[in-house]
């Protein structure tokens, strides 16, 4: 969604019109069908994955963060990961602390 004659360019505002929340964004519509669309396993996998790569944990831990994951767990999954400003960053850190990387998961290559 954009705002016609913001009266200023992506370079003065930092860009920060990217953050901003807009009503049926589609990008937010398609990783919250995705989340959902998971198991609930590969959804306490993936809230443990964000825990532990936002350094609260070391991979040592990962069955304790796992088991709190799983407490933790219910139908609002998509709309925490969605509200975690540093998803993307924690989950890549999460997975490299297990000896993973985001390339190991691409689609055709599981």
């Amino acid at each position: 969604m954009t705002e016609p004659n913001r009266g200023s360019n992506p370079f003065d505002d930092m860009e920060a019109v990217v953050l901003e929340e807009h009503e049926d964004d589609p990008v937010v519509e398609e990783l919250t069908g995705l989340i959902d669309a998971l198991s609930e396993d590969e959804q306490i996998d993936l809230v443990s994955l964000t825990w532990l790569g936002r350094d609260d944990y070391s991979a040592a831990d990962w069955a304790m963060v796992r088991e709190e994951a799983a407490r933790a767990h219910n139908e609002r999954t998509a709309s925490y990961l969605l509200g975690v400003p540093q998803l993307g960053d924690f989950l890549e850190e999460g997975l490299s602390m297990l000896g993973y990387s985001c390339e190991d998961f691409e689609i055709g290559r599981l």
